[in-house]
Parts: C-alpha cells; structure tokens; sequence
C-alpha cells in the first residue's frame, strides 16, 4: 500500500513575501486584549501575521508598516519595543543551504 504525502501547511512572510512551511515562519499575533506579541506556540487567539526567522525580514515589516497592515492595527511604543528585542535573538540572514554531497563551493 502507498503512503500518503503529509500535508505541510504554507504561510506567506509579511515581509519578503516568500511563501513557506508554517513550522519555519514565526507568527506575531494581536491578541483579544489588543497587544501585539509574538506567538512561539503558534496557536495563540487573535489575528495572526508570519514573519521568516531573520532579523532583515523583522526589520523591513516594522519599517514598512506591513505587520500593522497585516494586524490590521497600529503598533503602539511598546509592542515596537517588545519586537524589536525579539529581532535581536534572530539571525541576520538566512544560512546558506547545504550542497550536495560532492560539490564544493570553492571554484
């Protein structure tokens, strides 16, 4: 008997528009109470908007105003704050990915 592909669910980064598996976005939400935080667990309640995990793409959606737009809310001081120390804990670009085994990237 045949097994059957997994289903992976896509999100689209605010910021880069790249469309990838949820699992490798990180989603900021707006919760019910109005802050806007980030949500690890990824099932928080409230409007939820996905963002890679690199700090140039955090950096452009706050630049940008595209994470307000996405919440379809303002970001006040301190969620500004509260995001901006999380950008610190990324990477600031994605790492490269792995060749095949073989190759070199030495020409």
């Amino acid at each position: 008997m045949p097994t059957r592909k997994r289903h992976i669910p896509q999100r689209t980064c605010v910021a880069c528009r790249r469309v990838r598996a949820k699992r490798d976005l990180v989603r900021v939400v707006r919760g019910l109470d109005g802050c806007v935080r980030v949500d690890i667990t990824g099932r928080s309640a409230g409007r939820g908007a996905y963002l890679c995990r690199t700090a140039a793409c955090w950096e452009q959606a706050l630049k940008r105003s595209s994470l307000e737009h996405a919440l379809n809310s303002s970001l006040t001081a301190e969620d500004r704050a509260a995001l901006a120390a999380y950008v610190l804990t990324l990477p600031a670009a994605e790492p490269e990915p792995p060749l095949p085994d073989g190759e070199s990237s030495v020409e």
